[in-house]
């Protein structure tokens, strides 16, 4: 097997993402051994794949792909879907009163909580497109689906987060900017 990157230059890929990718899959896997087992694993496969690595994407959206391949087939064995709690948000940036704290935990729990009760494909895009932030390119790389599909998908998936949380008698705007 040929690597077309030098184990030094790899380990700066690792040094630089790691910490990244461990986030995007505990996002979905909501367990810290497994997503730090899960994030070992895309490494390596990385590692063992890092010559068919094209360039036509950043590699940060590459491992991401790998990263969310291997986090569904993990869940596909526990056959579970779940999100990250509560208390894995930070709070308390400047400024903020202990109730605004409060306040802000109580809507980033209503939000998680619906978008947890959204099909998975709808779950997936929100979480990548809205709390990642990738862009609508790379998120159709990770998805392997096309711009057009990601667009729609959002919308929609947005549309019926917004009808969860209007269930729950929450205004999603309010929710949703603060979550």
């Amino acid at each position: 097997m040929v690597n077309s990157v030098s184990d030094s230059a790899f380990e700066q890929i690792y040094d630089e993402y790691s910490d990244k990718i461990y986030s995007y899959i505990f996002l979905l896997v909501h367990e810290k051994g497994a997503a730090e087992d899960l994030t070992q694993d895309t490494f390596i496969r990385a590692y063992k794949y890092m010559h068919q690595f094209n360039g036509e994407s950043h590699i940060f959206t590459w491992l991401i792909k790998i990263s969310r391949h291997i986090a569904i087939d993990y869940l596909r064995k526990k056959n579970r879907f779940l999100f990250i709690p509560i208390e894995h948000f930070q709070f308390g940036s400047q400024g903020e009163t202990p109730q605004e704290i409060i306040l802000k935990g109580e809507k980033i729990e209503v939000l998680y909580k619906a978008i947890k009760k959204l099909k998975l494909s709808y779950q997936e895009v929100i979480i990548l497109r809205k709390i990642k932030e990738f862009s609508i390119k790379d998120t159709a790389s990770i998805l392997n689906w096309s711009e057009n599909k990601v667009k729609i998908t959002t919308s929609r998936a947005l549309a019926s987060l917004k009808k969860e949380l209007e269930k729950k008698g929450e205004r999603y705007e309010e929710v949703f900017s603060n979550g």
